[in-house]
């Protein structure tokens, strides 16, 4: 709290006025504080070296109506939350500054991958997309780290992902349309090459046909969906969901489809949220080789599966088992995040003290 002070003392009051209605999103949280930190430092930031946070891309002109109704929501809850202690620009700058925010933030994860926050690096921000990067970002503390996980020639492209690359080229370039307003041309998404494998379908004596799968395809993408918006559902009716559209998929699809395999990710989720350990072991260990396959070499994805597997054997008292994959975890970590990471260290010491 003392480091954090001169930021922490614009929200310091206000938490403590609203108490329990404090309840701002992270997105408003951090462009109040991208605004105080513009006033206390006019000149650019130590992060600013190569890029300032004013010249982000907004792609104002490509926002559609829905978009903006979701910036003015954002802007009233700034005022609301903060109105006595920033200074604000007019509307039309905090249109631009949200957009900027949307568009080059950066989601803050926990070795497992649990979401911490949300943060600006602009210089990290440089760097643009492929499906197939050659770099991955992890953080220490509130500084980003980028370290290369290809061999990188003198002038190639540094390249980062935006996006999770579990899915097929489709489902990949509606997201990055819908984020970031651009169409993929990596090789991964010109080939298609990972696209078979990632929706293999099960091999049955009187195959699917092309419509079968098409809609299939359709029902996954809308309870995907769906989840993703159960606010309101209880843990016990999530599983539920995920059981029932596992079941249903499962007809068509083979469990190495990664349909499939995120509805196991939830259902996994949920049973580690209940202390299921068995059952999280059970969706973790069906997971785990596909996700090896589909996801590019070092990816943070099969380390903090590997991660998840390692601490439920080690809680159920496999500790051979638990060993082995803690191991794997550490090894596309030191790639990752670094020999020296705290991560690493931490995990080392859980396997000593077993």
């Amino acid at each position: 709290q003392k480091e954090d002070w001169p930021m922490h003392k614009l929200e310091c009051s206000a938490m403590c006025a609203f108490g329990q209605n404090w309840n701002p999103s992270e997105t408003v949280r951090l462009t109040a504080r991208i605004l105080a930190k513009q006033k206390t430092h006019p000149e650019r930031t130590q992060s600013e070296k190569l890029l300032a946070v004013k010249e982000f891309e907004s792609h104002l002109d490509k926002l559609d109506n829905e978009k903006r109704e979701l910036i003015q929501n954002d802007i009233a809850a700034l005022h609301h939350f903060y109105s006595k202690h920033l200074e604000y620009p007019d509307n039309a700058a905090l249109v631009v500054l949200f957009a900027q925010v949307n568009c080059n933030g950066f989601t803050i994860e926990d070795e497992e991958l649990s979401h911490l926050g949300s943060a600006i690096f602009p210089d990290v921000a440089l760097m643009n997309h492929s499906c197939c990067p050659n770099v991955i970002v992890t953080y220490k503390g509130t500084l980003a780290e980028v370290r290369a996980v290809k061999e990188i020639e003198p002038g190639e492209e540094v390249f980062t992902s935006y996006i999770d690359l579990l899915y097929p080229t489709e489902d990949r370039n509606d997201r990055l349309r819908d984020s970031y307003f651009f169409n993929c041309d990596c090789r991964e998404c010109i080939t298609k090459e990972k696209d078979k494998e990632k929706l293999e379908i099960r091999k049955l004596s009187d195959p699917p046909s092309a419509e079968v799968v098409r809609d299939m395809i359709k029902y996954a993408r809308n309870v995907i969906e769906e989840f993703r918006r159960a606010k309101h559902y209880k843990y016990i009716e999530l599983l539920e969901i995920c059981e029932l559209s596992l079941d249903k998929m499962g007809a068509v699809f083979e469990d190495s489809n990664v349909y499939m395999l995120h509805m196991m990710y939830q259902a996994m989720g949920v049973c580690l949220y209940v202390q299921d350990w068995e059952g999280a072991l059970r969706y973790g260990q069906k997971i785990i080789r596909p996700y090896s396959k589909h996801y590019p070499s070092y990816s943070l994805n099969v380390a903090s599966m590997w991660l998840k597997l390692g601490r439920l054997y080690m809680a159920l008292e496999n500790r051979p088992a638990g060993v082995k994959a803690l191991k794997k975890a550490i090894a596309i970590m030191e790639v990752a995040h670094g020999k020296d990471h705290p991560y690493i260290s931490e995990i080392k010491k859980e396997l000593e003290d077993h």
